[in-house]
């Protein structure tokens, strides 16, 4: 892992706190850790400073979480240059995180790789208009629809040298391209639609249209995770986990 350290100080801003709203967010989060324990709501705060500072974490929020959960600045700043989701210095309203892992590379990622190159320039480097920042990432998690890029909060998958430009493109123009595939694939069955498990029977529910599933269409990018939690659903009736406790 290369050294990370923080941006320099001619981009460092003077001082950095937290707004009304989110210190009351702050202070939910340390209330769930015990007495004593503060220090554990250190990556969650860390990552609300970072989204209210328009992406990246400076120096003076940095010290700014300290001094809310009591601790020693450079606990923080430990934190903050160990995982690389916290930009340590300015990035471009999209921030492009490009996989380059196995899959992604074999996909195809060194030629989007190389459009990086060409329309935003170097890795951590923002355009002259602030739209831009790229940066390669190990593994995302969506190997299956490789190769795909993180956009702020959105993946973008199966991407090609011109979907992906196009993407850029629209970014740029300030429209809101659906995230997910960019080819026609739903969700990560395989190219052409399901080849199994297409009888509804097998599931017990009603399945319309063969083997198309029941939500094809792409979502457009939405808001931080955070402000899209789901309930969680209910356990299925009759398991066997309930015949054990039985």
């Amino acid at each position: 892992m290369a050294v990370r350290r923080l941006a320099p100080a001619e981009l460092q801003p003077k001082d950095f706190a937290f707004t009304a709203e989110n210190m009351a967010w702050a202070k939910k989060q340390i209330a769930k850790y015990p007495e004593g324990r503060q220090a554990s709501a250190v990556i969650p705060l860390l990552w609300r400073a970072q989204e209210q500072a328009g992406g990246w974490v400076p120096e003076a929020a940095i010290r700014h979480v300290a001094d809310i959960l009591g601790l020693a600045p450079i606990r923080v700043l430990e934190i903050a240059t160990f995982y690389t989701m916290f930009n340590l210095a300015p990035v471009g309203r999209y921030h492009v995180q490009l996989c380059g892992t196995t899959p992604c590379m074999l996909r195809g990622a060194k030629e989007l790789k190389k459009i990086c190159h060409k329309r935003i320039g170097e890795q951590f480097e923002v355009t002259k208009d602030g739209t831009f920042s790229w940066v390669e990432v190990e593994c995302l998690g969506a190997c299956v629809n490789a190769p795909m890029a993180q956009i702020n909060y959105d993946f973008y998958e199966d991407l090609t040298p011109e979907n992906f430009s196009r993407l850029l493109d629209d970014l740029a123009a300030g429209k809101n391209p659906p995230s997910g595939p960019q080819i026609d694939r739903q969700f990560s069955a395989p190219v052409g639609g399901p080849t199994t498990l297409t009888d509804p029977a097998l599931r017990g529910t009603q399945h319309q249209g063969g083997a198309a599933l029941t939500d094809a269409k792409a979502k457009k990018p939405g808001a931080a995770a955070n402000v899209r939690e789901a309930a969680v659903p209910a356990a299925p009736v009759g398991d066997a986990s309930d015949k054990r406790r039985k």
